[in-house]
């Protein structure tokens, strides 16, 4: 069985004697082929302007795929050719390549590769081409995952509804695999859109390989998100089918993580290589994504640790591992204890839409949740953060420890709203002036974390990176810099006016909904809270999924319960919540406040179940503009 590991380059551009200085390494930890994901992460000879600003150079891909052969290391590069096509249709010259059209069949400015457009082979034929020198394994990957706008265009619903979106897929995955054939290259695809397409795997070409990926712990089979994570198994099919299969789990972080969930990656890495080892699998590839919010020497300590696998068999518990990876990259002093602890951080993830949704706004948390667990993870950080760290893990846990300062303050703010208010409903105005320059001072002290979080956002993002550009942690750190500026100048004027702390302030609204989300069948939900017009129409106030990227979450029946909180202007608007999507939720604890006066919906206790159950099996009819359901917000 093959050992494969994945550098994702088309999120985060690495620096290049970095990455060269790792293949040695990876290469004694027995990996024996690299996956480049790449997009517009190279300037591509045959499609001039495609390339951002700080990609690598044709020469200097050429450089890596040398360092890695020189190592004993094969590369596989991957070419998204139909799903996360942004890359492409970005460039005015390949718009028209879009499967997303308006009512004039004029291509959108976002979408994805429409496999029927008479120039989708010629951009096809000049990507591969290009990359053909560097396919050192004898192999291209094309991608085609989570390809959700299958058979959207006009051409494309026509063969589709003649052929079935499984003819439709296979016939692009056939013609992709004779321009690979003509350039001597096995071609390779991920197997997600297979579960939604099963009937497209005999007619798929043999020789070829598809690359199973799901990324939570499971006992014997994966399971498919969009079918409340259901079991599958696609493996005999595509043996049948004389198809090679790979087994991938990952090794970082979903989305805004910024340090992987230690003890979820290393037990989704185990899952899949005792599947691969049950079913004599052809390969095992540890995938990495969207590593542009971590240190990569995190995910790298995750590759490292898998490697425990197959160098230590009988040392396969996640402590063992993970302190052997930590051994390997950061030669560190008593591993073992360092290894537990960062296990134990994994309690306080900051992980899934719910506590991501401060990153973009702070008016959504004037809500009746405990801010124990908030104190919890500041004592916790704050005190690793003291402990002597390896550098990046260092950098990584004192940017952890702003997130988690942030957490309580932001929360804490919006109570102190409720609280003002509340002392002088009350006429307590000297009580209430004292308890404003108690606000005051703990703006002061989060301006302090605030700048030690950037100190720590710039040293993860500059150890491996353009020293010279600023990273995505940077940006919200900006974000939050603006916002605290609003709240203090908020303060100031709340100080000689105290009246409008009846108004909207910068962490909560004159009224706020509040309601519980229980997400008791996870699918691939979102749940809107939306405000009608004067018109009549409905306007989206604030949506949030209910994605949980945890291993706790991710199996068919849970007791995941959500607090929703959403600024409204006036305790007579007319309100709703809604569930787009795939799946069904339940609210309950509908109430609308201003922390003074508090009225219960109608429809309060027990909860109300929204959506329609997820599908079994089929394509995802995933809109996140449409209402599968609503309840309209009533209150007594």
């Amino acid at each position: 069985m093959i050992r494969a590991f994945q550098w994702d380059l088309a999120r985060q551009v690495e620096r290049l004697d970095f990455l060269q200085a790792l293949l040695p390494r990876y290469a004694a930890w027995g990996y024996e082929e690299l996956y480049l994901h790449l997009e517009d992460a190279v300037h591509y000879p045959s499609l001039p302007g495609i390339a951002r600003d700080d990609a690598y150079t044709y020469q200097e891909l050429g450089e890596l795929v040398l360092t890695a052969a020189q190592n004993g290391i094969r590369v596989v590069p991957i070419v998204n050719l139909l799903g996360h096509t942004q890359y492409l249709i970005k460039h005015p010259d390949w718009r028209d390549l879009n499967e997303l059209r308006d009512e004039r069949d004029r291509p959108l400015a976002t979408g994805q590769l429409c496999p029927l457009h008479p120039r989708t082979l010629e951009v096809a034929d000049k990507l591969l081409r290009d990359v053909a020198p560097y396919c050192t394994a004898g192999k291209v990957h094309v991608g085609l995952d989570e390809s959700l706008h299958l058979g959207k265009c006009p051409r494309c619903r026509e063969e589709a509804a003649r052929l079935g979106l499984g003819g439709h897929f296979a016939g692009h995955v056939n013609r992709l695999h004779t321009v690979c054939g003509a350039l001597n290259l096995s071609l390779g695809l991920w197997a997600d859109m297979l579960y939604f397409t099963p009937e497209a795997i005999p007619l798929l070409p043999r020789g070829i390989t598809a690359y199973d990926w799901y990324y939570y712990p499971f006992a014997k089979k994966p399971r498919v998100e969009f079918f409340n994570f259901a079991e599958r198994d696609l493996q005999p099919a595509l043996q049948k089918q004389g198809i090679a299969y790979y087994g991938c789990p990952m090794n970082g972080a979903f989305r805004h993580e910024p340090l992987p969930v230690f003890g979820d990656r290393l037990a989704n890495i185990r899952s899949w290589w005792q599947r691969c080892t049950a079913v004599k699998a052809a390969g095992f590839l540890v995938t990495a994504w969207e590593p542009q919010r971590l240190a990569l020497e995190t995910t790298t300590l995750v590759d490292a640790a898998a490697a425990n696998l197959w160098l230590e068999p009988d040392a396969d518990d996640s402590t063992s591992m993970l302190a052997r990876g930590l051994e390997r990259i950061f030669q560190a002093k008593a591993p073992r204890d360092l290894a537990r602890t960062l296990l134990a951080a994994d309690a306080s993830a900051f992980a899934g839409y719910a506590r991501w949704q401060i990153n973009d706004r702070w008016d959504t948390f004037a809500g009746n949740e405990g801010l124990k667990p908030y104190e919890r993870e500041r004592t916790f950080f704050a005190r690793l953060g003291r402990a002597k760290l390896p550098g990046a893990l260092a950098a990584s846990v004192t940017f952890r420890s702003y997130l988690a300062e942030r957490d309580w303050f932001v929360r804490q703010a919006a109570r102190d709203v409720f609280k003002l208010r509340r002392l002088l409903s009350k006429a307590a105005r000297p009580e209430a002036a004292l308890h404003l320059k108690a606000m005051s001072g703990a703006a002061t002290v989060f301006a302090q974390a605030l700048k030690t979080g950037r100190k720590a956002a710039q040293a993860m993002w500059r150890q491996t990176r353009n020293p010279h550009a600023r990273g995505p942690n940077e940006f919200v750190l900006d974000l939050d810099e603006r916002r605290l500026a609003d709240w203090r100048t908020w303060l100031k004027r709340a100080a000689r006016q105290p009246e409008i702390a009846a108004g909207a302030s910068p962490v909560c609204g004159a009224w706020q909904l509040q309601f519980m989300v229980h997400n008791f069948a996870p699918a691939v939900q979102k749940v809107v809270v939306e405000q009608q017009a004067g018109d009549g129409t409905w306007h989206e106030l604030a949506g949030r999924f209910t994605l949980e990227f945890r291993a706790y979450a991710a199996r068919p029946r849970t007791k995941l319960k959500r607090e929703f909180t959403v600024p409204v202007d006036s305790a007579g608007a007319k309100l709703r919540i809604a569930v787009r999507g795939v799946g069904q939720v339940a609210i309950s604890h509908v109430t609308l406040t201003d922390g003074v006066t508090e009225r219960r919906a109608r429809v309060y206790q027990p909860a109300k179940i929204l959506g329609k159950r997820a599908p079994a099996r089929g394509f995802p009819a995933a809109d996140w503009q449409v209402n599968q359901a609503s309840l309209a917000v009533t209150f007594g």
